[in-house]
C-alpha cells in the first residue's frame, strides 16, 4: 500500500521536473542571447554607450576579437562540459574552447585599460582575466598529469568565472532601470567585480563543502 507521503512526491515529480526544464532553458536562452549581443557587438556598435564607443575607436581590431571570442567562451565552455562523459566530442571541443579563452583573457586588458569607465572598473576586469588565465592554465596542468577531479574543478570554475558577463550585463540593465544615473560610475565599478566574484565564490563554496577542490594539490 503506498504512503500518502509517497503518493505526493509521485504528484509533485513531473512538476518540479517541468520547473527544471523551465528553470535551465531560460538559464540557457540568457546566456545565448548574451553570447548572441557579444557576437553582433563586435560588427555593429553605432548604439554603443560613449564610454565603449571609444574603446572600439582606441581598439579597432583587438575590441572585435575580445567580444567574439568572449560569446563563444559562453557557449563553448557550457558544451565542453556538458561534454564531459563523450572523450570523442569533448577532448576537441575542450582544446578549442581552451584557445578561445586564452585569446578572450589576453584581449581583456587592452579592452579594460583602453579609456576605462573607471580605474576599479578596469582592475576588475582585469582581476577576472587573471583569474580566468589562472584557471586555464590549472586546468591544462592537471589534464596533462592525468588528474581528472583537478581538471574537472578548474573548468567549473572557469565557467563560473566566464558567467561574470551574463551577470554584469543583468546588474546594468536593472541599474539602467532602477538606479539614479549620477551613480553610474560607481556602480559599473563595482558591477565588473560582483559580477564574476558572485558566481565563482558560489561555485567554489558548493564544491568546497562536497570536499572536490584538488586543483591545488600539486602532490
Amino acid at each position: 500500500m503506498t504512503s500518502p507521503s509517497t503518493g505526493r512526491a509521485r504528484t509533485a515529480e513531473p512538476f518540479r521536473r517541468a520547473a527544471t526544464v523551465v528553470i535551465v532553458t531560460s538559464i540557457a536562452a540568457f546566456i545565448l542571447y548574451t553570447a548572441w549581443v557579444a557576437f553582433a557587438s563586435a560588427f555593429s556598435n553605432d548604439d554603443f554607450p560613449e564610454a565603449l564607443a571609444v574603446k572600439v575607436e582606441l581598439l579597432p581590431l583587438v575590441f572585435p576579437i575580445h567580444m567574439i571570442t568572449g560569446g563563444l567562451a559562453l557557449i563553448l565552455l557550457p558544451l565542453a562540459i556538458a561534454l564531459r562523459r563523450k572523450p570523442k566530442w569533448h577532448r576537441p571541443l575542450g582544446r578549442i574552447a581552451a584557445i578561445d579563452v586564452l585569446v578572450a583573457g589576453a584581449t581583456a586588458y587592452p579592452v579594460a585599460w583602453a579609456a576605462p569607465v573607471t580605474f576599479w572598473s578596469a582592475m576588475g576586469f582585469s582581476a577576472q582575466a587573471t583569474t580566468w588565465l589562472t584557471l586555464l592554465a590549472l586546468g591544462i596542468w592537471n589534464i596533462r598529469r592525468r588528474r581528472y577531479a583537478a581538471h574537472w574543478t578548474c573548468m567549473l570554475l572557469m565557467t563560473a568565472t566566464a558567467m561574470g558577463a551574463v551577470f554584469f550585463r543583468i546588474y546594468l540593465g536593472l541599474f539602467a532601470m532602477l538606479g539614479p544615473s549620477r551613480w553610474f560610475d560607481t556602480f559599473y565599478a563595482g558591477d565588473a567585480w560582483v559580477a564574476w566574484l558572485v558566481p565563482l565564490a558560489v561555485t567554489g563554496a558548493v564544491l568546497a563543502r562536497r570536499k572536490k577542490l584538488p586543483m591545488l594539490d600539486f602532490a
